[in-house]
């Protein structure tokens, strides 16, 4: 997955490189910095950071990972928030731009990030989150790399508590839904079925048979066929796609050469959302792939709140499955 987040502690990530959330002068400071000093090794690291011996506010550089299993140190200063009027989110773009830049330089594939400047420096997490997903985002569209952002609780997460509301709603009103039909189901099967009428009893197996007729008409047509013919009609390129995706190419490609290739449901509800699918193309697209959406699942009514609300942000969506304690979509 190009971009996922994680919960836990950013020195036990084996990915190419870290960042560390540093100060100008490049001294082992308190919170994540002090962590990865701690970590990678102190005296090592400190000499390390004392021949390159400054870096500006916005802007990163690279050392040897030393005691971690990352190989790699990205270390990038932070601004301190001052109410948000003295550039404050241009040079946490910059962070997170340049510290990409520089994994990509230096030949890397994958990189764990902390979320730069929310901590001690007081940026504010709902700001700090939006514009790390969004700097990121915008750098995997023109690059391929892992990029992981790791939180470590849920008071370093914030979403808008307006947005986490209205889902919590929406989940609360539909499951209800849900159990009501369940009710009534049982109330059905307690019936009599000797007193149904005749016609009746016709029109549901005439109405079932017809839509049996319909799914096997649409058999032959797998996940991967059905997904590049929509592709296809939308006339958008395969690259735009798998990134809106948040998918990597190599899993693309083999879902492309592969026609009967069968993904989890979090990737076929990603090209659900990549594709802007309303919620009958969402559900017959997820049925060549033998899924659907449950009433009853937390996961997939946050899926379809984004969607009947044609809200296809996948980070932002991402971001909500992970408040929920729910897989992301994607690989």
């Amino acid at each position: 997955m190009p971009l996922q987040i994680l919960r836990g502690d950013i020195v036990n990530m084996n990915t190419d490189a870290i960042v560390n959330a540093a100060n100008s002068a490049l001294q082992a400071g308190g919170g994540v910095c002090g962590a990865i000093f701690q970590a990678a090794g102190h005296q090592p690291l400190q000499e390390a950071c004392d021949k390159i011996g400054h870096c500006p506010v916005g802007q990163s550089v690279i050392t040897p990972g030393f005691s971690l299993a990352s190989r790699h140190i990205i270390h990038t200063v932070g601004p301190i928030w001052q109410g948000g009027t003295n550039r404050e989110e241009e040079l946490l773009r910059s962070c997170y731009r340049s510290s990409l830049e520089l994994a990509k330089q230096n030949g890397l594939k994958s990189v764990a990030f902390p979320l730069i400047s929310s901590g001690i420096y007081g940026y504010p997490k709902e700001q700090s989150l939006r514009v790390a997903t969004e700097a990121i985002n915008e750098f995997l569209l023109q690059n391929d790399m892992e990029v992981t952002l790791v939180v470590f609780d849920k008071t370093a997460f914030q979403l808008s508590q307006k947005l986490v509301d209205e889902v919590h709603q929406y989940i609360d009103d539909h499951y209800a839904e849900d159990v009501k039909l369940q009710e009534s189901d049982r109330m059905l099967e307690s019936y009599d079925l000797c007193s149904v009428e005749p016609t009746m009893e016709y029109q549901v197996f005439h109405s079932e048979s017809m839509q049996l007729e319909e799914l096997l008409d649409q058999a032959d047509e797998t996940f991967s066929q059905r997904l590049i013919r929509l592709i296809d009609k939308k006339e958008w390129s395969d690259t735009s796609v798998y990134k809106r995706a948040n998918v990597s190419r190599q899993l693309f490609s083999l879902i492309r050469s592969k026609p009967e290739y069968q993904p989890k449901k979090e990737t076929a509800l990603a090209f659900c959302v990549a594709l802007e699918l309303d919620l009958d193309d969402t559900l017959d697209l997820l049925a060549s792939a033998g899924f659907t959406l449950s009433q009853s699942k937390r996961f997939d009514l946050i899926i379809q709140y984004y969607i009947e609300k044609g809200d296809y942000d996948i980070n932002l969506l991402n971001q909500t499955l992970f408040k929920f304690d729910q897989k992301l979509l994607g690989v």
